[in-house]
């Protein structure tokens, strides 16, 4: 098992870990030696174990503002995909509806040649539209 160097808030500590894990390790490290400065720069000089478990606590701090970010992220995703996914079935209703006039006597309706048709490439537009609007999932 590797052991790796790392500096922590101006101290040296040797950490073992998993063969082709020692980037992880350093980076990981400098993640918590970044945190040890802010504490150190603003306590002062303090032993290894109360700077690191600071140091964690900030990490952790960070960590839970983040997964926040990211649950709120996702039911703002989750809530325009409903909403897309309302506006296709609104707009295949439409389509439908038009397929079904244009079948049943259009020109019986007044409407001018042609509208049908551009109707329906006006609905193909949109739901080409509202397929490329998210991600899918």
């Amino acid at each position: 098992m590797p052991e790796v160097q790392v500096m922590i808030g101006g101290r040296e500590f040797t950490v073992a870990c998993q063969a082709g894990e020692e980037p992880f390790l350093q980076t990981a490290a400098k993640m918590l030696d970044t945190e040890a400065a802010v504490i150190l720069g603003q306590i002062g000089r303090m032993p290894p174990d109360r700077m690191l478990l600071m140091a964690g606590l900030m990490l952790a701090d960070k960590t839970a503002a983040l997964e926040d970010d990211v649950q709120e992220l996702r039911e703002k995703l989750e809530a325009r995909e409903k909403s897309l996914r309302s506006a296709e079935e609104r707009l295949a209703d439409r389509a439908r509806r038009i397929t079904e006039l244009q079948e049943a006597a259009p020109a019986a309706a007044g409407l001018p040649e042609g509208f049908v048709e551009g109707f329906e490439k006006l609905a193909l537009k949109a739901e080409e539209l509202a397929e490329t609007a998210l991600p899918k999932t």
